[in-house]
């Protein structure tokens, strides 16, 4: 089979197809994936059309636990910018025939989710595409979502915002209360002792859901690791029930104190000063930015006899709201 015969983008013709892969447009800095060939028993697959980077979509809310809770906005350039205010509109009283004088203006804060591009670089055989038997767009498409979302996944926690989206547990944190901390800065509670919970874990997790405003707490989730998670489990009431409510039904989640838990396992473990629990309203508190489709490039050119497919996606993300999120730091105070 011919390039020209192969399938091509949506909205391009075989010929400006060709042309296009010429050579690679720019790379981000996050991942690479090995070559396959029929003597390594790998495989390759065709450039992806629109229907597969739907799939890809659907795999990345499944794997990346952060984007199913996140606010996700598609975009149609690199930059994006969001306007948060700080304060509110004020009011005052005032009888029925007294003057009205002019209330303060509400305070504006932009927020500009840092961006970086995450690519994958999987190339195949040309023997391989025209022999293999199997379904190379599904082969493709889940190759790249799972790359996408393990470096996604890691960057939504910890992301330095260098090239690349900024965790929500890179922001800056303070133990002071809604209303007295700087915008940005995210409000930690202590476990009440260095490196583990108290003497009753318990009410230090009910200390973390309330300090969460009411309107925030329709829709929190907690968010923390498998070993976390293993640990709380096992916290019993002093009428020995567990805290930790199982599901008793297909699709609906499991809770703690009443929400429901993601497992992130790029949350860090148990440790001192470590901030291993985040509980809170992410849809409101942290923001994903990015384009509204991946990009994929076939290069038979640049690497014969091998075929390169380029796929990139512009991802961004970073905190919205920073008292929707409430964190719980394993110290002391």
């Amino acid at each position: 089979m011919s390039v020209v015969d192969r399938p091509v983008l949506a909205g391009a013709s075989p010929l400006a197809q060709n042309a296009a892969f010429a050579g690679f447009v720019r790379t981000g800095a996050t991942l690479e994936m090995k070559a396959f060939t029929g003597v390594t028993g790998d495989a390759g697959g065709f450039a992806v059309p629109r229907e597969i980077d739907a799939q890809i979509d659907t795999l990345l809310k499944g794997i990346s636990p952060i984007r199913s809770i996140a606010n996700v906005v598609k975009v149609g350039s690199a930059g994006y910018r969001k306007l948060v205010t700080t304060g509110g509109t004020p009011s005052g009283w005032a009888a029925e025939n007294a003057a009205r004088p002019e209330t303060a203006s509400p305070v504006f804060v932009e927020i500009a989710p840092p961006t970086g591009e995450l690519y994958a670089n999987p190339s195949a055989s040309q023997a391989m595409l025209d022999d293999a038997a199997f379904d190379v767009e599904e082969w493709l498409a889940g190759e790249i979502a799972m790359e996408f979302a393990k470096a996604e996944g890691a960057a939504f926690v910890s992301g330095s915002g260098v090239s690349r989206p900024k965790g929500f547990l890179t922001s800056a944190t303070a133990a002071t209360a809604d209303g007295v901390r700087a915008f940005g800065t995210l409000q930690y509670l202590a476990s009440g002792t260095a490196g583990d919970f108290s003497a009753n874990p318990q009410e230090r997790l009910i200390d973390l859901v309330q300090s969460l405003r009411g309107p925030y707490r329709q829709g929190a989730s907690f968010v923390m690791n498998a070993a976390t998670l293993a640990r709380i489990r096992k916290f019993k009431t002093t009428d020995g029930a567990f805290v930790w409510a199982p599901s008793l039904a297909a699709g609906v989640p499991a809770t703690l104190l009443g929400y429901p838990v993601v497992e992130a396992e790029d949350m860090p473990d148990i440790a001192a000063n470590a901030l291993a629990i985040a509980f809170g309203n992410f849809r409101a508190g942290y923001i994903i930015a990015e384009r509204t489709e991946t990009g994929i490039l076939r290069d038979p050119y640049s690497n014969k006899p091998f075929v390169n497919f380029y796929a990139t996606k512009r991802v961004g993300g970073c905190v919205t709201n920073s008292e929707a999120i409430k964190l719980m730091k394993f110290s002391v105070a």
